[in-house]
């Protein structure tokens, strides 16, 4: 039985990730340590192309992972888990993260694309003393902030609860104030 023929069956021909039965391909997992059997997975041409090309993730598309995070096949806990972690700056996927449990030999496998990827293009979120945001932290104003399209004035002091990162601008975060959902300037947070 050839490697795609076990896959299939495995899978019981859908995405391993996001449960796609169409236009599926075998994907070898970047970093795979030695003593691993099976270090593929099979995925759909959607999950590949986001995968290959960061600038085509949809996030959104990622919630199938609320699934797949819990299948028993190390190779698909860790891609998995690698999309989570590139998607953090999103919010939903860091609570999903916090729930997901992995073997240590699994979780170093996963961890080892992660700081190689990591590497390339870091954005970081500061806050105005220089100290590291990242998602799920809590901030607090350092300023009153008027908040655009709306009358709404965040006032100086007010503490924003878990805040998501803008994956794509270091110095913007977004959070809830009095139920609205904002973006806010990094140098104008504290970190708590």
């Amino acid at each position: 039985m050839t490697l795609e023929q076990s896959l299939r069956q495995r899978s019981d021909s859908t995405c391993e990730l996001c449960g796609n039965n169409e236009n599926l391909n075998v994907f070898a997992i970047p970093d795979s340590p030695e003593e691993v059997l099976i270090d593929s997975i099979l995925i759909c041409d959607i999950c590949h192309g986001q995968i290959e090309d960061p600038e085509k993730v949809e996030p959104n598309h990622w919630r199938c992972l609320n699934d797949s995070m819990w299948s028993t096949v190390p190779a698909v806990q860790v891609m998995s888990w690698r999309m989570l972690n590139r998607l953090k700056s999103e919010g939903w996927p860091q609570d999903l993260l916090d729930m997901m449990y992995m073997e240590d030999d699994v979780k170093e496998w996963a961890k080892a694309g992660i700081q190689e990827e990591s590497a390339e293009n870091v954005i970081i979120h500061k806050d105005s003393n220089g100290a590291v945001i990242e998602a799920g932290d809590t901030v607090v104003l350092t300023k009153d902030l008027n908040v655009k399209g709306s009358s709404l004035t965040a006032k100086r002091g007010t503490a924003v609860r878990r805040v998501s990162l803008v994956h794509d601008n270091a110095e913007q975060i977004e959070g809830k104030v009095e139920g609205q959902q904002i973006v806010i300037l990094t140098k104008f947070v504290k970190k708590i």
